[in-house]
């Protein structure tokens, strides 16, 4: 088997089911599990950090994988004869964890994979016992750009969610037919995607908390756009959140916009973080602690 994956979530898949070996190449966002950038890049940065521009068709065609993981927007049909194409496209927690599945079953690794999202489900379960289904909870706002302001969509506003909180501009919904049962009905509450808002709408939600995970950005960047965002916006400085000091800055291209297995580590940093459990939090959780006075 050989393997080229040309999206960063399903190379840490590949990885978190022991099968880093099998990867030949890579996308140049490809950056976990430590290790894979001496894995062949065979894309390059362009001007939009979010995708993958000028794929080297070339030197793909000349690795001869047998297996390409892609996601929905990478035109490689045909270039390589006989090679399997799987496309991940989740939209919710469960589809990320279908996706394990699918990836497991596609390299010959059923069973690992079996065995690797029952751990993550029993993760997520035990996180969830330590909030409340039936209590509201605190507003959560989730900053993924700033200008324009974005908030968070599909399975990161789950995840706000089932750690207790709500995401008034971009809430969950049922399903049709779901019902209002919580627990296995959770899967049935989903969002649309990210949305852009005015700053006017942001701040009449009176976020108590606030997350920033900004797309395409590091730890570092998103610490120094939220101090500029303090230090150039009144709107910005009125939030309760900012006000009471409860804001963070994760490195959302490690977690929350990555979707693979560690969506399960934002799960258990969101319900660590916002009811008072900080030994949830895994201990390597990219994430700093932001504050008005260090702006």
């Amino acid at each position: 088997m050989r393997i080229v994956s040309l999206i960063p979530s399903g190379t840490e898949i590949v990885g978190f089911l022991g099968a880093e070996s099998l990867l030949v190449g890579r996308s140049h966002r490809c950056d976990f599990p430590v290790g894979v950038d001496l894995i062949p890049s065979l894309t390059r940065r362009g001007a939009d950090a979010h995708r993958a521009y000028g794929i080297d068709r070339a030197r793909l065609a000349g690795l001869s994988p047998n297996l390409i993981l892609a996601g929905h927007e990478e035109e490689i049909e045909g270039v390589v004869d006989g090679a399997v194409i799987l496309r991940l496209n989740p939209e919710t927690v469960e589809d990320i964890l279908d996706d394990i599945y699918r990836v497991g079953e596609a390299i010959g690794c059923q069973d690992q994979a079996m065995h690797a999202v029952v751990g993550l489900r029993q993760r997520m379960d035990r996180a969830e016992e330590h909030i409340n289904p039936y209590d509201d909870g605190p507003i959560c706002g989730f900053l993924e750009w700033t200008d324009p302001i974005c908030v968070a969509g599909l399975w990161t506003v789950q995840l706000i969610g089932r750690a207790g909180a709500r995401h008034p501009l971009n809430e969950v919904f049922a399903r049709p037919g779901s019902g209002a049962a919580v627990g296995p009905q959770q899967a049935q509450r989903v969002a649309g995607p990210s949305i852009a808002v005015s700053s006017e709408l942001f701040c009449a939600s009176e976020p108590e908390y606030l997350v920033v995970a900004l797309r395409g950005m590091g730890l570092e960047e998103g610490v120094e756009a939220t101090n500029h965002l303090f230090g150039d916006t009144d709107w910005f400085r009125l939030l309760p959140a900012v006000v009471n000091d409860c804001v963070v800055v994760v490195d959302g291209e490690q977690v929350f916009h990555r979707p693979g297995p560690r969506v399960v580590d934002g799960l258990e940093f969101l319900v660590g973080w916002l009811n008072g459990c900080g030994h949830l939090i895994p201990d390597d959780f990219p994430w700093v602690r932001w504050s008005s006075g260090h702006a």
